[in-house]
């Protein structure tokens, strides 16, 4: 086996969000055929217990820790500096000296980078082979948080956008290839650094389809007599947040007036205070951390994803697609997934379209679009054969 260096923002493993669950495929398949030397950050305390896990796919491992709060601070004079604040958040003195270290006593002539401020790490290397998975657009993710939020955030996040797009291009000029989570981000991508065009690609996210069954039992977490909404996420990321907060504000009266046993369900881990406070509202449910996703979404009546603003594929709708439940999607949630609105999953844009498309979805018992949901995640969303373009891209001469 050839050795391959490997830098992840973020200890790709558990798989609970949706970075992580793309990392830590990307781990998997790469340490089937390479030499694995990983280079991560550790950002919640709860992730140590899983280091030994992960470094055993490994040839070797560096850990670093990351304090948020700490990392926050640290990265503020970047502002003065002209840079992104990303790259000096993601900046760790021993994490590069490691790199250092393996790249000579390994002989590194192969990287992959997982997501662009990891690229900061790879810059010196300009020999080996390097593939960077920027997975989204984060750029024009800063770019719709400036639109969203009020000065001087607005600002803030305004000039990050710029400033990560000027080193996204950047790192696409000085790669052999850039890949992205959709087609849609890679296109994207294509029209913001045209000078990079013929680099850039994507590979589509995947599901375990034998880990998320409906055939498989699960005891139901929900008590008798009602019926269950469910939102799957992390719940301390702002998209997350905006869209409970805006389907409990705009959407769920109507439809708790209508549906007496209607419950709306917030299934994710670190709910932040706002999310929290949702709990307050009748029918309204925040549970925090979960031991396993599967039974919220076996036993509820629907999944919704009101995402209002979104980047790259949304895991919690292909999950729910695979558990052959039911979806209802914002236009936002639904790009960059092949499915058909109507067929596979149900489409709705606005607040009255939304409880409308609910209502509707809880009146009939569509059996055919749940098995066309399970088919659809079946046929184009594996991950073994959305990774398999990998090699060829570290291969190429």
């Amino acid at each position: 086996m050839e050795d391959l260096l490997l830098l992840v923002h973020r200890i790709p493993y558990p798989p609970n969000k949706g970075d992580k669950i793309r990392s830590w495929h990307l781990l998997r398949h790469l340490a089937q055929r390479y030499r694995v030397h990983l280079g991560t950050f550790v950002d919640d305390p709860d992730d140590w217990q899983h280091v030994p896990h992960v470094r055993a796919l490994c040839a070797s491992a560096h850990f670093a820790r990351l304090d948020p709060k700490l990392a926050r601070l640290r990265s503020l004079p970047a502002l003065a500096r002209g840079r992104s604040l990303s790259l000096d958040y993601y900046r760790d003195a021993d994490l590069s000296a490691w790199v250092e270290r393996t790249m000579t006593q390994q002989h590194i002539s192969r990287i992959v980078v997982f997501s662009s401020p990891m690229a900061q790490y790879a810059e010196p290397y300009g020999q080996a082979r390097r593939v960077v998975d920027f997975c989204d657009v984060d750029s024009d993710k800063w770019r719709q948080y400036a639109d969203n939020k009020p000065w001087p955030m607005s600002w803030l996040y305004a000039r990050e956008a710029r400033a990560l797009l000027a080193y996204e291009r950047q790192v696409a000029r000085q790669c052999d290839a850039a890949l992205f989570a959709t087609a849609p981000e890679a296109e994207l991508f294509r029209t913001l650094a045209p000078e990079s065009q013929a680099k850039i690609g994507h590979f589509n996210n995947g599901v375990d389809t034998d880990y998320f069954s409906p055939a498989r039992p699960y005891a139901s977490p929900f008590a008798a007599g009602e019926r269950a909404l469910v939102f799957t996420g992390a719940m301390d990321y702002w998209p997350n947040v905006d869209a409970v907060e805006w389907f409990a504000a705009e959407v769920f009266p109507a439809l708790r007036a209508r549906f007496a046993d209607l419950r709306f369900y917030i299934v994710g881990a670190r709910p932040t205070p706002a999310v929290q406070a949702l709990a307050r509202s009748e029918g309204i449910v925040v549970t925090g951390t979960v031991p396993d996703v599967r039974p919220y979404l076996a036993h509820a009546a629907l999944s919704v994803a009101p995402l209002r603003v979104a980047r790259g594929i949304q895991n919690k709708v292909l999950e729910a697609m695979a558990m052959a439940l039911p979806v209802v999607v914002s236009p936002q949630a639904l790009e960059g997934i092949d499915a058909a609105p109507g067929a596979e999953l149900l489409l709705a844009d606005g607040a009255d379209a939304f409880a409308a498309a609910v209502a509707r979805a809880l009146g009939e018992d569509d059996r055919a679009l749940r098995a066309r949901a399970r088919e659809r995640v079946e046929r184009l969303y594996s991950w073994p054969s959305n990774l398999a373009g990998i090699e060829a891209r570290l291969e190429c001469n």
